[in-house]
């Protein structure tokens, strides 16, 4: 979250081995870039991203910050929301290009492989506009970096876990003076049939007269959750030594993924299949060019994404009738300039332009006619993406900062207005270096294209959501080079956003979107991190964050009988908290991680019953790690216990998560 110290090199980095007790310096005021002024952010290390490399991004930021991850379980969807929005609010980009997909409007972290990020960063509220447009809770800021190597390297690691999982991770490199060529790949697969206690089904206990004498929830196995995901990225620097580098990055993604079945169901796995594919490739090229005063960067990309969904049910005697046939095509063109001017010490001057061009094609053939034979449904449509922004940050002195940010979006044939922001910060206390930061935005998010086109139901005259921002916030940050660091955070924010698109069902038997709600969220986020070098073998390292979010439902009432006004949005914690503490004693590395989660409700009325509403859950980690160095190689021996007390359940009502499992790695990284 913060910069930690370096306990042990973790077994995804290899660059070797290295000791614990390195403790970050301590940043100055005076030091802090201009680029950040008055933005509030989270920023990963490499020790977070990497430090259980089987890890999704969703996982990371589970465990590493307050947002709400929403899980249906491991290698299942999983979504990200800021502040209490939807996870449509949040924007994220991979080497600067968006990669929410269009048709769905958010991103699933489950398929981003922490093992393929070197440098993340969270953008709260509303300094997401400094990045891209539509973030109305936030941005998540992704990108791969250099490996630094020197000559060819090669780094491998195996793991093994519960319920036969199987995670492999390869990376090759090459590097010199002006090249830097890097390969990575990940394979992971399992059954996934873990066993749950399912609180959705009862069984009865019944004596020697068949007389009911108890009740009692049945321990089932998960049906239907096997996986097999590949991941590729190839990766190519050049830099020419005199002021400018060009990029190549290519990530592939191959994915075959069951869909498991409800607790609710009663049904047995034989008796249907039901599937997710997806193919995935993304492709970015970059040139920056650098100059003492000045910076020009341009980037082109490309995404393309082949989705599929099949649902087949046995209708009798084994034959297996499709129910729901589901294929979709994206096509990507990106581009994007910008430009960095330093105007002496005082003035930084920047502006971007970037540019999506979106080409979708989804069918859909899950209607019945009165014939009896399938109708085919769908959309193709195309709409290009513009995103342009100005700003000017004032530095007077080394105490006081401002920025001012003016964004400007065009989806398609709609624009939205001016998108203005100012951040200000300033120094209260160089003892301590206590410094106040304070911000304002505006924001937009254009409908996405199901929600504009889906059939049935898609609603092409829905208005584009909107809200303004106010963040205040306080941080801290002393230390001693070598010996400690502390610091620490808290922001209060309020954001109230219009015109809320929500999915409600019509009279002809299907869900229709609607600009219905008017949502006030407010709260306030904690965060803090503590690094000692007890002596020159041992260390420790902590920390933590903590979310109060209460995101209510401002808006008129849509009937009388509509009981979601004053109420919490569904499937918002009000409260949540992450914690990870690291003792390091010489190669060994010993990481405890918590999360906790206030209850959820899961209808908008708040209803107070067993499936309205979610309990609370807290979720506990621990990872024993030990590194070796010979002469010819550096190894890793890591061992993880992932739920350690057992704990039943679930992120998303009826979908079980799995209680106590484990994982062995071990990882080789050749000397050459």
């Amino acid at each position: 979250m913060f910069s930690s110290v370096a306990l042990a090199q973790s077994s995804a980095s290899g660059d070797g081995v290295r000791r614990g007790g390195d403790i970050p310096e301590v940043r100055v005021y005076g030091q802090r870039p201009m680029k950040e002024i008055g933005t509030q952010q989270t920023k990963f290390d490499s020790l977070a991203l990497k430090e259980n490399i089987s890890l999704s991004m969703a996982d990371v930021l589970t465990f590493n910050s307050s947002l709400f991850v929403k899980s249906y379980g491991r290698a299942t969807l999983s979504t990200v929301a800021f502040r209490g929005t939807s996870p449509s609010h949040t924007q994220v980009t991979w080497n600067g290009m968006k990669i929410n997909n269009p048709m769905l409007g958010m991103t699933d972290f489950s398929m981003i492989p922490s093992y393929f990020i070197d440098d993340a960063s969270l953008l709260h509220g509303t300094s997401s506009v400094n990045e891209t447009g539509g973030g109305l809770g936030g941005a998540v800021r992704l990108a791969t970096k250099p490996a630094q190597a020197d000559g060819f390297g090669l780094q491998y690691v195996q793991g093994i876990g519960s319920f036969k999982t199987f995670d492999e991770f390869l990376r090759l490199t090459y590097g010199n003076e002006h090249w830097q060529v890097s390969l990575r790949a990940v394979y992971s697969s399992s059954p996934n049939d873990y066993k749950y206690r399912n609180h959705d089904k009862k069984l009865n206990i019944y004596d020697e007269d068949m007389n009911i004498v108890g009740q009692y929830y049945p321990i089932e196995r998960n049906r239907s959750g096997a996986f097999k995901d590949l991941h590729i990225l190839q990766e190519t620097y050049y830099n020419t030594g005199r002021g400018d580098k060009f990029g190549l990055q290519a990530w592939y993604t191959s994915s075959n993924r069951e869909l498991q079945m409800l607790t609710t169901d009663y049904g047995s796995d034989t008796d249907f299949e039901n599937r997710q594919r997806e193919h995935t490739f993304r492709g970015i090229l970059s040139w920056d060019h650098v100059r003492s005063n000045w910076k020009v960067a341009a980037n082109a990309g490309y995404v393309y994404t082949w989705l599929a969904y099949d649902y087949r049910r046995d209708v009798g005697n084994g034959n297996m009738q499709v129910m729901t046939r589901s294929r979709s095509k994206v096509n990507t063109f990106y581009g994007k300039v910008d430009g960095e001017y330093y105007l002496g010490e005082k003035w930084l001057l920047t502006a971007n332009l970037s540019a999506h061009q979106h080409f979708v094609t989804s069918a859909d053939k899950n209607i019945i006619r009165q014939d009896g034979n399938q109708a085919i449904v769908g959309y193709q449509k195309g709409r290009m993406e513009l995103s342009g922004s100005v700003s000017a940050k004032w530095r007077p002195n080394d105490r006081v900062g401002v920025s001012a940010v003016v964004r400007e979006d065009v989806y398609g044939r709609n624009s939205s207005p001016i998108i203005p922001a100012l951040f200000v910060d300033g120094v209260l206390s160089e003892r301590g270096n206590v410094m106040a930061k304070a911000s304002v935005s505006r924001n937009y998010r254009f409908p996405s294209l199901n929600d504009l086109y889906f059939l049935p139901g898609g609603n092409p005259d829905l208005r584009s959501e909107q809200g303004w921002t106010y963040d205040v916030g306080l941080s801290f940050e002393v230390g001693e080079s070598g010996l400690y660091s502390l610091s620490g955070s808290a922001t209060w924010f309020d954001s109230r956003i219009k015109d809320w698109i929500l999915w409600l069902p019509t009279p002809k038997g299907f869900f229709s979107p609607r600009n219905v709600k008017d949502v006030h969220a407010y709260g306030v986020e904690l965060k803090a991190d503590a690094n000692v070098a007890l002596s020159e073998e041992w260390s420790i390292a902590l920390n933590g964050s903590f979310s109060w979010t209460p995101s209510i439902n401002v808006g008129e009432k849509l009937s009388p009988a509509d009981m979601s006004v004053g109420k919490q949005l569904p499937y918002v914690p009000e409260y949540s908290s992450s914690a990870t503490g690291r003792i390091g004693w010489k190669e060994w590395s010993l990481l405890y991680k918590w999360c906790y989660y206030s209850e959820r409700y899961t209808m908008s009325s708040n209803d107070n019953t067993l499936s309205g509403k979610l309990p609370t859950y807290y979720m506990n980690n621990v990872t024993l790690e030990r590194l070796l160095s010979f002469s010819w190689a550096d190894l890793s021996i890591k061992g993880t216990i992932n739920n350690l007390f057992d704990e039943e359940y679930v992120s998303v009502l009826s979908r079980p998560m799995p209680g106590i499992n484990f994982e062995i790695f071990i990882g080789i990284t050749p000397k050459w």
